[in-house]
């Protein structure tokens, strides 16, 4: 359900190149952070051990933050919010920067850091995805969406790449400065140059506890037969996903080689898979049925995990790689339009903060089923098995009418 304002829509372009633009500054800084301290992490240690426990520095805080921050989201000025996850990051970075200068750098002050920047993004994620309607047209939401994806895509480019040639040249503290300005760029943007109205809940008295609110959230999803059916499948999608996001440079290694540019090729290759994807849904939109996107991108996402546990030669495993990048914004995008159309403005925030949620939890959850399985058999049956799986998991989209239903398009936007 749109929640754009007639002043909002008259500048929207504007808008939107200036919130995709601050949040893609953002985003850059945080991801040459991210990659500098897994990498400084790996090379100090070469322990599985500590990198376990960064995996799960980033990623817990998130889970058992998203659904509070859902609510947040719902009550509170959505882009205040995105405004102070971003300067919390930045403050945290700047703290650690300053502490790594003066000659305390214990690898706990790195992990302290990947949780607080898990509760950013726990706080941020919600927010983000409920705003957007807020600035953009529904008919233009499936394009926005899309972009959003492509530059995502870039960033996951450039950023590991800009990281490790910093890493040769400059130390570990100046990178994380560069975060710090990163942020400050654009938390001045939103600040000075983006107005964006409360949202109609945010705007009114809260007479109801967050607890409640939350309550109100998962009935909210209770209630709504194509919401409990898009989470379930969203759940058995990733579980069955994790083989082929985490296990697959660990394949590379043990049945093409070890070299480091063959993990670096299969990296870069399904992010220029997803940058193809994400113009791909800017250009296109997918077809009107929005369940019928995703399934053919499910289906896409199968195969080719079934193809990268047959594919004896590198070269064509790469170009299945791309494709699979390719197959995540054709799911993606339709899937967050879908949400951001389908479901009252009031509620977003914690719709989005529930899917955060699953998001973040369900591919590890998936690891510690397949994880210990890889040491047992060959990675390239594991990859085989959930690829079939996911294949038929694709049909059981196209055989639920609540989502049928939910996928056609509205009344305002007959192009898809």
């Amino acid at each position: 359900m749109t929640q754009t304002n007639a002043s909002t829509t008259e500048h929207w372009k504007r808008n939107i190149i200036l919130f995709l633009g601050s949040q893609t500054i953002s985003l850059f800084g945080s991801s040459l952070v991210q990659y500098a301290i897994t990498w400084y992490i790996t090379l100090s240690t070469q322990s599985g051990f500590m990198m376990t426990i960064s995996i799960i520095c980033g990623f817990l805080p998130t889970f058992f933050l998203s659904p509070i921050a859902g609510v947040w989201a719902d009550r509170y000025n959505r882009k205040w919010l995105i405004i102070l996850a971003d300067g919390m990051i930045a403050l945290s970075t700047l703290l650690l920067a300053i502490l790594f200068l003066l000659g305390y750098d214990s690898l706990w002050l790195l992990f302290g850091i990947s949780a607080i920047r898990a509760i950013g993004a726990g706080i941020q994620t919600p927010a983000v995805g409920a705003i957007l309607p807020q600035i953009v047209p529904e008919d233009k939401l499936m394009k926005v969406n899309g972009t959003n994806g492509s530059i995502q895509a870039f960033v996951m480019i450039i950023s590991p790449m800009a990281s490790g040639a910093l890493l040769t040249q400059a130390s570990l503290e100046s990178i994380f400065f560069i975060d710090v300005i990163t942020a400050a760029i654009a938390i001045s943007t939103l600040l000075f140059f983006l107005h964006i109205p409360v949202h109609a809940k945010a705007a009114q008295k809260q007479t109801t506890g967050y607890f409640n609110d939350m309550k109100q959230g998962f009935t909210y999803i209770k209630e709504h037969n194509f919401l409990k059916r898009f989470f379930l499948f969203f759940a058995f999608f990733m579980i069955l996903a994790a083989p082929a996001a985490f296990l697959t440079p660990l394949q590379v290694t043990r049945s093409f080689g070890n070299d480091v540019w063959r993990l670096t090729a299969i990296e870069i290759t399904f992010a220029l898979g997803m940058l193809i994807g994400g113009i791909l849904m800017a250009s296109w939109g997918g077809f009107k049925n929005k369940v019928h996107t995703m399934t053919f991108a499910t289906l896409i996402f199968g195969a080719c995990t079934v193809v990268l546990g047959i594919i004896p030669v590198f070269s064509l495993y790469l170009v299945f790689m791309a494709i699979t990048g390719i197959s995540m914004p054709i799911f993606n995008t339709p899937a967050t339009v879908l949400l951001q159309e389908k479901v009252e403005g009031d509620y977003l925030g914690r719709v989005f903060g529930v899917l955060g949620m699953i998001s973040t939890s369900m591919m590890p959850l998936g690891m510690l089923i397949f994880g210990p399985i890889a040491d047992i058999i060959a990675i390239e049956w594991l990859l085989i098995g959930t690829g079939i799986f996911l294949f038929i998991l694709g049909f059981f989209l196209l055989g639920s009418k609540a989502l049928l239903a939910a996928g056609k398009p509205t009344s305002n936007n007959t192009n898809d």
